[in-house]
């Protein structure tokens, strides 16, 4: 909230200003690079146009020369001489041929020359230099141009003044500069609805998608619509769409998850009450003398001590992780004889329970946590297998454990139906690996988190041919180097995790 009391958390972001926008950006820079080629093309153009102009005039003074030579018999009236003069435009004309020289035309011959321009041998850097200098400082200077005779070998000479060159080459560069601008516009606009209609609009297209994304992420239609093009936006614009798709879904599952955490916070509040009433009614349970209760009282309590200890870890939504393993040594047979009884497995079930444990295997875990993983994984195994109707059917579940070195193998067998594909591409995913109709995949889910805060692995197995089997393997908790330390300087020998035995001197 604003000082001003409005709100602007949801103010829509304002679009680029139009002097800014990517499309008239490149219009800009489109007519800025043709113009700059223009002038590169502009300015040898004009210098090409100078050497042309003064070729042309020594052309026709060559042939007035060879009129002049031609007459032997008198001279040139002085008549001629001046049609010749007002047709070049010069004020005198020279003729060298072999080894002579001949003025063939004079008329106010000029105290100076300014410039000396020879049409055959320049550099094109002279040509250009010389012909700014003739159209930006000329008009008033006197230009005295040389060339060839034809294929003759002789040479023409001729001295002019420069304001019939810059006129000419004036009104060529309006004309020429007039012309570059409209082939610039021409060519800027055409390459701009070019590139326009092949990459800005694309651009733009995915910006809108994404600021409409941004806007309201659960919008279906803020997904952009990728185009049928096989270039690189149109990779971009896939991706893109993929991206948001994506994104969508896990905003999606988010929502879930927290409409989840509130629903199972508040059943966590009235659970609670519903616990402590329980285990009151539970207490005097336990001081009935009947055998049968006095049997299965002990029972109940560890059930209702082991649900209130659940509820009271859920403190509020968004505490995804577990709690860390309290690890003590553990008899396993205890804990999977306590999974068997709460499983509700009578004897004349048609799902059998197996269990093949070592009374002496122990193994370094946390007790409540073991019992979580082996109870979603059993429970699990015999809702599968409790949809089969056919009595012929095996249905068993096999729990067998085995230990070797500081690791303990614990391996959960069915003969149901087994994972479908979509559990199995994920598995521990939780709503997305259920392994059957209306499951939340949870339970796998939290397996494996309390597996591998232990330092193990939980993995599904494809060595049968028939059911399911998972595999726990649990690591001993290593031993740090420094209580090492501490036990060798104690005179205390560590036999094993968890034992120590007073070593003899």
């Amino acid at each position: 909230m604003s000082e001003s009391g409005e709100n602007t958390e949801n103010t829509p972001r304002p679009g680029a200003r139009p002097r800014r926008r990517l499309s008239a950006k490149l219009l800009w820079l489109t007519i800025l690079f043709v113009l700059i080629a223009e002038v590169l093309i502009f300015v040898p153009s004009v210098a090409n146009f100078r050497i042309t102009w003064l070729e042309q005039r020594l052309n026709t003074a060559a042939a007035a020369s060879v009129l002049i030579t031609a007459d032997t018999a008198a001279e040139l009236p002085q008549q001629v001489q001046d049609d010749v003069l007002m047709a070049i435009g010069a004020q005198t004309i020279a003729l060298r041929m072999d080894d002579q020289s001949r003025l063939l035309v004079v008329s106010d011959m000029p105290e100076a020359i300014d410039q000396h321009v020879d049409v055959i041998a320049f550099t094109p850097a002279d040509a250009i230099r010389d012909a700014f200098a003739t159209l930006f400082f000329g008009g008033d200077q006197t230009l005295r141009v040389t060339g060839p005779v034809g294929q003759s070998g002789g040479r023409i000479e001729m001295v002019m003044p420069d304001d019939y060159l810059r006129a000419a080459m004036l009104t060529y560069a309006r004309n020429v500069a007039i012309l570059s601008l409209l082939i610039s516009l021409i060519t800027a606009t055409l390459v701009f609805l070019a590139i326009n209609r092949i990459m800005i609009r694309p651009i733009e297209k995915m910006t809108a998608s994404m600021l409409r994304f941004a806007a309201d992420p659960s919008d279906p239609g803020a997904v952009i619509e990728p185009e049928n093009r096989s270039d690189e936006l149109g990779l971009a614009e896939r991706e893109l769409a993929g991206m948001q798709s994506q994104l969508q879904s896990t905003l999606r599952s988010q929502k879930r998850l927290a409409d989840l955490g509130l629903a199972v916070s508040k059943i966590n509040h009235d659970m609670r009450n519903i616990l402590a009433s329980a285990q009151l009614i539970s207490d005097r349970l336990a001081e009935t003398k009947d055998p049968t209760v006095q049997r299965f009282a002990p029972k109940l309590v560890r059930a209702i001590d082991r649900a209130a200890a659940y509820t009271s870890d859920v403190v509020s939504y968004g505490k995804a992780q577990e709690k860390d393993p309290v690890r003590r040594r553990v008899r396993l047979s205890r804990v999977i004889g306590d999974v068997e009884e709460l499983l509700g497995l009578e004897p004349g079930d048609q799902v059998q329970f197996s269990a093949n444990i070592p009374d002496d295997l122990e193994i370094d875990a946390d007790p409540e946590q073991l019992f979580r993983v082996t109870m979603n994984l059993c429970r699990n195994a015999v809702q599968a297998m409790r949809g089969d109707d056919d009595p012929a059917t095996v249905k068993r579940v096999s729990v067998s454990a085995v230990r070797m070195g500081t690791t303990t193998i614990i391996s959960i067998e069915d003969t149901g139906p087994g994972l479908p594909a979509k559990a199995r591409e994920h598995l521990f995913s939780p709503f997305s690996g259920a392994a059957r109709q209306g499951g939340t995949g949870l339970g796998l889910a939290i397996a494996h988190e309390l597996v591998t805060a232990h330092g193990g692995t939980l993995e599904l197995r494809d060595d049968r041919a028939v059911g399911t089997h998972f595999e726990i393997r649990l690591p001993d908790a290593p031993v740090s180097l420094s209580g090492h330390a501490r036990q060798v300087g104690s005179g205390v020998k560590a036999t094993g995790p968890g034992e120590a035995t007073a070593s003899r001197r």
